[in-house]
């Protein structure tokens, strides 16, 4: 099910260009600050500069799908609308992007603490090719499983894109036996995700290992 008719981002306009190339500016710096090699920022400009690296102070709507029944994939709207998860039957949060840095959503267990029954864990991830994903894709998947056993889940990021999108992929993986090639092939026709180049990296190490596991 798409829930991305009636709850998106506003449509990419001519009007956002310029702001949006000075943040795929400003993030390609990150990526430097944090010890991206010049090669590989150089390779991420393509798909960085398709994205929309917009404030959440753009949007105003959630942009959410059920990528998988019961797993929702979305963005930072969606997370920090709490009328909208108790709406859509939401109980499990998952923020792949905790912290307060740019491009992290600034959620925590505090912010739910007035929504019963919402479980929530957090992973402090900043989407880079150098970021270490894979320590969490157990964590995650479990998480996940669990959340989807008692209710509804949401992993999120700042877009929706990268981060939150691996994850779900790893639960996938690791909780339902799928290949990366089905995994993707799955999440991508009911979204539009781009892990960046070393979350794929590190899935197709993920999937090599899941294959290995079930030959023995």
């Amino acid at each position: 099910m798409s829930y991305r008719d009636t709850y998106s981002l506003y449509p990419r306009t001519h009007s956002y260009k310029a702001a949006n190339e000075q943040r795929v500016g400003s993030y390609l710096r990150t990526l430097m600050d944090y010890g991206a090699s010049p090669s590989s920022v150089l390779n991420t400009i393509p798909s960085y500069r398709s994205r929309v690296f917009a404030d959440v102070s753009y949007t105003s709507t959630p942009d959410v799908n059920e990528v998988y029944p019961g797993l929702f994939v979305g963005d930072a709207v969606a997370a920090k609308d709490k009328a909208f998860l108790k709406r859509m039957g939401i109980n499990y949060v998952l923020n792949t992007a905790e912290g307060k840095r740019y491009t992290q959503v600034d959620t925590d267990h505090l912010y739910y603490r007035d929504c019963p029954g919402l479980r929530y864990k957090g992973f402090q991830l900043m989407d880079l090719p150098t970021t270490d994903i894979s320590k969490y894709f157990h964590i995650a998947a479990n998480f996940i499983d669990e959340g989807i056993s008692r209710g509804r889940v949401l992993v999120h990021c700042l877009m929706g894109v990268s981060r939150s999108a691996t994850c779900a992929l790893a639960f996938l993986m690791i909780k339902r036996g799928m290949s990366l090639t089905e995994a993707l092939a799955l999440v991508r026709s009911r979204r539009d995700i781009h892990p960046n180049e070393g979350f794929l990296r590190q899935l197709q190490q993920l999937d090599r290992e899941l294959r290995v596991s079930r030959i023995r």
